[in-house]
């Protein structure tokens, strides 16, 4: 049975934690003047004043408050942790980029004898309306695929090194772009679900990122199977799959970004990155790079307003991904991230079991050395369970058909409305959700294990 969080505690210095209630609440919003005020460099990169709360507006929509929606100021006024309320706007937007991310799984083609294994079983024109989604609102412009560099006994040689269909880029329609007040420029990447993408899961180690040549910043560490995903190349380049992840992410979203500038200048434009599981630290750690280039501050890139092209990530049940010097320099950079989670989810307290945000004080006292795994962002907390299936507290599905419940006050049960991992993995071997996710669980609580040991 799903329920609300009937107490998430108060915030930490890592992250914010808030509690979902009925919308049918007052809210702390924003005053209506802010709403349409456009965040400045500094007050993005700035965390902004506690905001006296106010009564929402019932004509607020999303234009007229995006750059809030998406984090401007880390969601002050949308979310309010003392009486656990989201702002209807909010939430509605964190939901349909859920629902964006579904496709991902419900596309990927997982059978073995197909032409297009391990790939989307649809061209891009028709994916979404394929997958049920023709009014998405967005046009796909680019398919991503990823390729763990890792191999074990059982893997076949043919599929060894090759990329896999990790997820896509999009840009909003125009009637879209009307409605949400900027062109929003999109990219979504699904969880785990193939062997090697289990394997890579166990590589939990910390290693240096490294994405900026010319400031390494040794210091900043992430996990290594998320960044061996990130950063290795295709060996097959089967399907257009050319490159790494990294490779092909930063020059479509560039591509757009700068296409956005040339032919509709003065238009606001946003990037939006929205991940599940997996997937949203490979979210994170685009972000994180498009941030460290530089990528989201040249000319080109700069709104109407004359502000940074926002760069923002919606997670749903994502893990930890980098160590304490790495959260510093995402906030240091601007980097936003609303992190949903369902308080039962044990993803979402993994890598770092034993080393992690909230131990590290601890530990030193001890004088125990080494990296503490951290969280990033701001965290909106769900709290769903299924008796019936008990992995669906993973479930992708089911953290959006939490969300929306939430709009309407109905309490959703995850066994019927999440079943996305649960079909996903049917295609694998016939597993059941609960065997899917206790599997991801397991890998990252492994290779956490090994990573507080120091092996």
């Amino acid at each position: 049975m799903a329920a609300l969080h009937p107490q998430c505690g108060g915030a930490s210095s890592t992250a914010r934690r808030v509690r979902c209630r009925a919308a049918s609440r007052t809210i702390a919003a924003a005053a209506a003047t802010a709403t349409s005020t456009a965040c400045s460099p500094v007050e993005a990169a700035a965390p902004a004043p506690r905001r006296a709360p106010a009564r929402r507006s019932t004509a607020a929509t999303v234009a007229g408050m995006w750059r809030q929606v998406q984090g401007c100021n880390d969601w002050e006024g949308l979310i309010d942790p003392v009486a656990g309320e989201v702002h209807p706007v909010l939430r509605a937007e964190v939901a349909r980029y859920g629902d964006l991310v579904s496709p991902c799984y419900k596309a990927f083609d997982l059978d073995p004898s197909s032409r297009r294994h391990l790939n989307c079983k649809y061209g891009r024109e028709r994916m979404l309306d394929e997958v049920g989604m023709p009014g998405a609102g967005y046009v796909i412009t680019r398919y991503i695929y990823a390729a763990a560099d890792v191999t074990f006994p059982t893997m076949e040689p043919s599929t060894a090194g090759r990329g896999r269909w990790i997820g896509y880029v999009a840009v909003s329609t125009d009637d879209m772009t009307r409605r949400l007040g900027r062109r929003d420029v999109l990219v979504s990447f699904r969880g785990t679900v193939t062997p090697a993408e289990w394997v890579a899961n166990l590589m939990s180690s910390l290693e240096p990122a490294r994405f900026d040549p010319c400031d390494p910043r040794p210091d900043v560490k992430v996990e290594s199977g998320f960044l061996s995903l990130y950063t290795s190349a295709d060996k097959t380049c089967r399907f257009g799959g050319a490159g790494s992840c990294r490779e092909q992410l930063l020059r479509e979203v560039s591509r757009l970004v700068d296409a956005c500038g040339k032919d509709r200048p003065g238009e606001d434009v946003s990037v939006t990155l929205a991940g599940h599981s997996m997937g949203s630290a490979l979210a994170l750690l685009f972000a994180y790079d498009l941030a460290e280039l530089g990528l989201n501050q040249h000319g080109l890139n700069r709104d109407a307003s004359g502000c940074r092209v926002p760069v923002t990530v919606f997670s749903y049940g994502g893990p930890r991904v980098g160590n304490s010097a790495f959260k510093d320099r995402c906030d240091e950079l601007g980097v936003k991230v609303l992190r949903v989670a369902n308080v039962r989810d044990p993803v979402t307290m993994l890598p770092g079991a034993i080393l992690n945000e909230g131990t590290k004080g601890f530990l030193a006292g001890w004088g125990a050395t080494g990296d503490c795994y951290t969280h990033v962002g701001v965290e909106l907390a769900l709290d769903f369970l299924s008796l019936r299936d008990p992995g669906s507290v993973h479930d992708l599905g089911a953290y959006v058909a939490s969300v929306k419940a939430e709009a309407c006050g109905k309490v959703p049960n995850a066994a019927e409305d999440g079943g996305i991992l649960a079909m996903a993995m049917e295609l694998v071997g016939g597993q059941s959700a609960a065997a899917s996710a206790w599997k991801e669980i397991a890998a990252l609580q492994m290779g956490g294990l090994v990573q507080s040991l120091g092996f």
